[in-house]
């Protein structure tokens, strides 16, 4: 174990990396700006709305991104969840994931600002998701959404909450979710960082940045294998059964694939595997990076929604 699993020092470097982030989107048109986020894939128009939820945790801002005129009256709703560890709040790493699903699957799009570890450890985050994704359900009717048709996804430590909302809707009976999609996302943090291996020599996501991530969140070692933060470790083995249908998208080179991996079988156990996606020579968070895996990464998450949540077709493999 290294001094970065000591939570004390695991704070230290996430509250440094934050404020790292904070300096750099403060500069206009620097590279992790929302200005730049934006400008992608212009060709998607971005038609937004600021909105605040209330939940159990903390008020929750949220950006809603509306789909193109002519859509559904009321169309159906995705819930986004962005990445960053646990510990980033950067929901505007996602616009252009957000702007896409809009057009091409004719949803409302809610892209979370939730709570971030080490100032909101876990359960705080995985329970304001499931609050935000529930006040969805029940005041979506309000907003002009059919909150009855709901779908929800994210993006690395996004794709963890996703799960953990899925989970919670299993097992508090609802609300009913049509789609899960689970971005290469963390699923078991019950297996520390340098037990996991990678198919390249060198990921993205070293592991003395996982070590950072999963302390701050969840700092005492025993709580990692909770059902909520590693649904792929072999210490949870509730049934399933009735869980969202799933798509799992993971990326070839991911230190991350495996847990991913593990977790799609189990899924498919269950009846609730949709597909697994596996995107070649891609590693951890390729679509902030590399347009065209992205563009089609994305193609393939608005069909799976679009199916989930118009014709009630997509059928788990």
């Amino acid at each position: 174990m290294s001094i970065l699993a000591r939570p004390a020092v695991a704070t230290l470097a996430a509250k440094t990396m934050q404020g790292l982030t904070r300096l750099a989107n403060r500069r206009s048109g620097g590279v992790g700006s929302s200005a730049s986020w934006q400008a992608r894939f212009p060709e998607y128009p971005r038609d937004v709305t600021e909105l605040t939820v209330p939940t159990s945790v903390a008020p929750a801002p949220v950006t809603v991104y509306t789909p193109p005129a002519g859509t559904a009256t009321r169309p159906p709703v995705h819930v986004n969840f962005h990445g960053g560890g646990y510990i980033m709040s950067m929901p505007e790493v996602d616009d252009g994931l957000c702007r896409v699903l809009a057009a091409e699957a004719g949803v409302v799009v809610v892209n979370v600002r939730y709570v971030v570890a080490p100032q909101y450890p876990f359960p705080a985050p995985p329970t304001q998701a499931y609050d935000v994704v529930r006040w969805v359900a029940e005041h979506g009717a309000e907003h002009g959404w059919d909150g009855g048709r709901l779908t929800v996804g994210g993006q690395s430590a996004g794709g963890g909450l996703a799960a953990a909302v899925a989970r919670q809707a299993l097992e508090q009976g609802g609300p009913s979710i049509a789609l899960q999609v689970l971005h290469y996302p963390p699923l078991d943090l019950a297996t520390g960082a340098k037990g996991k291996k990678a198919a390249v020599a060198k990921p993205m996501l070293r592991p003395w940045m996982a070590e950072v991530f999963d302390t701050s969140y969840v700092p005492d070692p025993r709580e990692r294998a909770h059902r909520l933060v590693s649904p792929a470790h072999a210490s949870d083995t509730a049934d399933l059964n009735g869980i969202a249908p799933a798509l799992v998208i993971t990326a070839e080179h991911d230190l991350l694939r495996n847990e991913a991996v593990r977790y799609a079988g189990r899924l498919r156990a269950a009846g609730a595997l949709v597909e697994h996606h596996d995107v070649n020579g891609a590693d951890h968070g390729y679509d902030t990076k590399d347009d065209e895996k992205a563009r089609a990464t994305y193609a393939l998450i608005a069909r799976h929604i679009r199916l989930a949540t118009n014709s009630g077709s997509t059928q788990p493999t």
